[in-house]
C-alpha cells in the first residue's frame, strides 16, 4: 500500500537548519511528483516545495532561497533541506504527491523554530 514516512525534525533555533527525510513506497516513485507540505497549528496546510521527476522545484516565495528540494530515486526517498529557520516555519511537515490524491498522508515530522 501506499506509505510515507517522514523523519528529521527537531527544535532549532531561528537562523538554524535541518534536513527533512521521507521514505515512499507503493507508488512509481521515479515517475511521480513529490512535495513537502507543512500545516501550522490553526492554519490550512500549505505546500512548501516540489519536485518533478526530472528534478525541476518549485518554491512559494515564503521559502524560496532557503529550503532545497531534491530527491533520490534509487532509494525512493525525498528531502528538504531547511536554512536559515524562522519562527513562522514552525509546523509538521509531511511529504506526498503533487498535487495529490489528498490521501495517504504520513505522521509527519514535527518542525519547531525557536525565536
Amino acid at each position: 500500500q501506499v506509505r510515507f514516512v517522514e523523519s528529521g525534525g527537531g527544535l532549532v533555533q531561528a537562523g538554524g537548519s535541518l534536513r527533512l527525510s521521507c521514505a515512499a513506497s507503493g507508488i512509481p516513485f521515479s515517475l511521480t511528483t513529490m512535495a513537502w507540505y507543512r500545516q501550522a497549528p490553526g492554519k490550512q496546510r500549505e505546500m512548501v516545495a516540489r519536485v518533478g521527476p526530472t528534478a525541476i522545484s518549485i518554491y512559494p516565495t515564503s521559502v524560496k532561497g532557503r529550503f532545497t528540494i531534491s530527491r533520490d530515486n534509487v532509494k525512493n526517498t525525498v528531502y528538504l533541506q531547511m536554512n536559515s529557520l524562522k519562527p513562522e516555519d514552525t509546523a509538521v511537515y509531511y511529504c506526498n504527491r503533487f498535487p495529490g490524491p489528498d490521501d495517504d498522508w504520513g505522521q509527519g515530522t514535527q518542525v519547531t523554530v525557536s525565536a
